[in-house]
């Protein structure tokens, strides 16, 4: 018989606590396949897919990203949101609603699950500004620079990390993000990278952490010990002080990440964590794995590593570097999949794939890097495609809004084409018919999605979007996708086919303002 979720968390839990005050072998069991597209531990514990299979909205402004979490049906409804350009403090707001819980001056990322958020286009920066995810599971984290993020002084954010999680966090992959300060705790700046309270099934993969006093933390404490299954992969860190990371019980995966210039200490190990440690580069850095700064050991399985131009510390009570001849005190198992890169190609694979902006390449595992296709942040779709448009920008004036129509297939609902699932759909009762969206005052629209549901993709012959309060004929046009109106004031927009080759299914009408 399984065992309920919780119990096999607090075993795992207790098995940690066990491991960590014998230094013994550490096995954990083996947990579902990959999903989504995620590596490393937040491959595990059922998979991290973010907002696949939900709608995707466009957001220009930190605002705009609250309300599309704000906009949903639920907190758990899938949705990715489209990021691009500086979202800061002025665009920021708290937005409220039922299926979000949002505060000015941050992302806020909190008791919600089922999220994507990617930069596209010319980029996304947060300037400022962090991301905070608290009480959540499912989330991904793509293609964004996160920067300058102060916990003193003015503007502060976030506590002063980058990218903060905390209390019952679960399954976040954090994926070609830049993270940088401009300075340390003096500065007014924080982690660039931290996990407390109960966060486990996280990876942080090909991804830049540089000009910072501290990397990042697993666990705020000694006692708190709950933290782990981290997994670390093909990240450049540059000039940054400490906490490489800084992990406090648990278990850290730390592979292929390109480390130079850490200026004091780099993987500190303490408090019964277990890391391993594999075909990592270090270059030009002092004291790089160890237990720093505490009498309360770790332990590390090493291997394939390359030390290149490394100081060490002398031993002490509470100074016990790895080094200068790193060997394992330990072994740890680790539950998935994964290949590795060669230490002495790191360098070049981890510059030319680590950060935003850099086309989510990754390494083939064999000293030589990848592209996806198509890539998701690929500013310029292939115009030749008509059902690859450029998803209109802003929130989807559909979701909350109501519908209706000429006619309805059995087991279909005008509803079902606001409801932000891709699962569910409308079809007319023939192959021909109209469904609505309206709201109770006049709303500006000016542009509009019409999305198939799947197995039904090119069904949609000829259409008409109307105005439906007078009538007016907006737009003609075939096929499915974006289509651009002028902008109208109106209380409910048709969308009308008058013509198909099958049976047509529509799973979203998105509606928005511009």
């Amino acid at each position: 018989m399984r065992r309920p979720v919780a119990l096999r968390l607090s075993a795992a839990l207790s098995t940690m606590a066990l491991a960590a005050a014998t230094g013994a072998v550490l096995t954990m069991p083996e947990a579902s396949a990959a999903t989504g597209g995620a590596t490393g531990y937040a491959s595990q514990n059922g998979g991290t897919t973010g907002g696949a299979g939900g709608q995707t909205v466009r957001a220009t402004t930190g605002t705009q990203i609250h309300q599309a979490l704000c906009g949903r049906p639920s907190s758990s409804t899938p949705i990715t949101i489209e990021v691009e350009g500086t979202i800061n403090h002025a665009n920021t707001a708290k937005v409220s609603g039922g299926s979000c819980n949002t505060a000015a001056g941050v992302i806020e990322l909190k008791q919600i699950s089922n999220v994507t958020l990617v930069g596209v286009g010319s980029g996304a920066v947060f300037d400022q500004l962090g991301i905070h995810i608290r009480q959540s599971s499912n989330i991904i984290i793509q293609n964004v620079t996160v920067k300058n993020v102060k916990k003193s002084g003015s503007p502060t954010s976030n506590g002063g990390d980058a990218i903060g999680m905390e209390s019952d966090v679960r399954n976040v992959w954090v994926d070609h993000a830049t993270l940088e300060a401009s300075g340390g705790e003096s500065d007014g700046f924080d982690g660039l990278f931290d996990m407390k309270d109960n966060t486990q099934y996280v990876t942080l993969s090909y991804s830049t952490l540089r000009n910072s006093g501290r990397g990042g933390l697993i666990g705020s404490s000694e006692t708190q010990l709950n933290n782990g299954f981290v997994t670390f992969h093909h990240n450049l860190y540059e000039n940054v002080d400490s906490r490489t990371p800084l992990l406090r019980g648990g278990i850290a995966h730390i592979y292929n990440n390109y480390y130079v210039k850490l200026n004091k200490s780099g993987i500190n190990s303490r408090a019964g964590a277990h890391a391993k440690v594999d075909n990592n580069y270090f270059k030009d850095s002092k004291d790089v794995l160890g237990t720093f700064y505490t009498d309360t050991t770790g332990y590390w399985q090493v291997s394939g590593n390359t030390f290149d131009n490394v100081t060490w510390s002398a031993p002490g009570s509470d100074n016990h570097p790895a080094g200068p001849d790193p060997q394992s005190n330990t072994t740890v198992s680790i539950p998935y999949a994964y290949s590795l890169d060669k230490a002495s190609c790191v360098p070049d694979i981890v510059t030319r794939t680590a950060g935003a902006g850099k086309g989510l390449k990754v390494s083939d595992g064999n000293c030589s890097t990848t592209t996806p296709d198509p890539d998701p942040t690929d500013p310029t779709p292939d115009p030749t495609d008509p059902t690859d448009p450029t998803t209109p920008g802003g929130t989807n004036l559909s979701l909350g809004a109501g519908a209706d129509g000429s006619s309805k297939a059995s087991g279909t609902s005008y509803g079902n084409v606001r409801d932000g699932d891709l699962n569910t759909y409308w079809s007319p009762s023939g192959s021909t018919g109209s469904v609505s969206i309206k709201w109770p005052s006049a709303t500006s629209v000016s542009a509009l999605n019409i999305r198939e549901a799947a197995g039904a993709q090119g069904a949609i012959g000829s259409w008409r979007v109307l105005d439906a309060d007078n009538g007016a004929v907006l737009k003609t046009g075939s096929g499915a996708g974006a289509v651009t109106i002028p902008t109208t004031s109106l209380r409910k927009i048709t969308f009308e086919i008058t013509g198909s080759s099958g049976t047509p299914k529509i799973a979203e009408f998105e509606t928005y303002a511009g």
